[in-house]
């Protein structure tokens, strides 16, 4: 497996224009049908092209699988960076964009498509990836937080804390609310959520609410 600044930035890397109906294709299958059940060749109907020239593009349906995970990883990452810049552009204070960024990332996550059919229908293949092997996905998640939180730290008021820490707790409750979303914890309401992270998530990190 590649080292995580790899992946990472892979994941940051702007999407190819060229490959987005073919990754939006096989997403569409990978929903309707689920991946194990998913054929290179249904996706390859659905995209319009022969099986010979996806097989072409990706040598393997690991390969495709791979290449839609980055897709999504990128477009989650967009949504992030989208919400955040729209506080900061409305004149949001440091603990504002940090409150967005935590509200963001879990929401989106937890109500990632592609994720929730896995957990619902081939937790055999996607259950291990996020609990006993979940170590390299963490570290994904961690690295990239952390590095907002830096860039935050230097571009706003906000108090010096430890950032790769703090991007750990983010990372971790995030993975627990993928896994377990009924609880306490809002993810059905935005507001509600902001609510929850400026009481709970900001004295936390030794931050006060604004």
């Amino acid at each position: 497996m590649p080292s995580v600044p790899a992946i990472l930035q892979r994941i940051l890397e702007k999407p190819r224009a060229e490959g987005e109906q073919l990754l939006e294709s096989a997403l569409s299958a990978f929903l309707d049908f689920g991946i194990k059940r998913t054929s290179m060749g249904e996706i390859a109907r659905r995209a319009g092209i022969s099986p010979a020239t996806l097989y072409r593009r990706f040598e393997s349906k690991n390969d495709l699988v791979e290449a839609v995970s980055v897709r999504e990883a990128q477009q989650f990452i967009a949504e992030i960076d989208k919400r955040v810049q729209e506080v900061s552009r409305n004149d949001g204070a440091g603990n504002d964009q940090l409150v967005e960024i935590f509200v963001a990332f879990i929401i989106n996550l937890a109500n990632n498509q592609l994720l929730q059919r896995l957990l619902r229908t081939e937790p055999d293949t996607i259950l291990p990836q996020l609990t006993t092997q979940a170590g390299p996905i963490l570290a994904v998640g961690r690295a990239y937080i952390a590095e907002k939180l830096r860039a935050l730290q230097e571009s706003a008021n906000v108090p010096d804390f430890d950032a790769d820490l703090v991007a750990e707790v983010f990372a971790r409750l995030a993975q627990s609310l993928v896994l377990t979303p009924e609880g306490l914890i809002p993810l059905g309401d935005e507001q509600a959520a902001r609510e929850f992270a400026r009481r709970t998530m900001l004295p936390m990190i030794g931050l006060q609410q604004a």
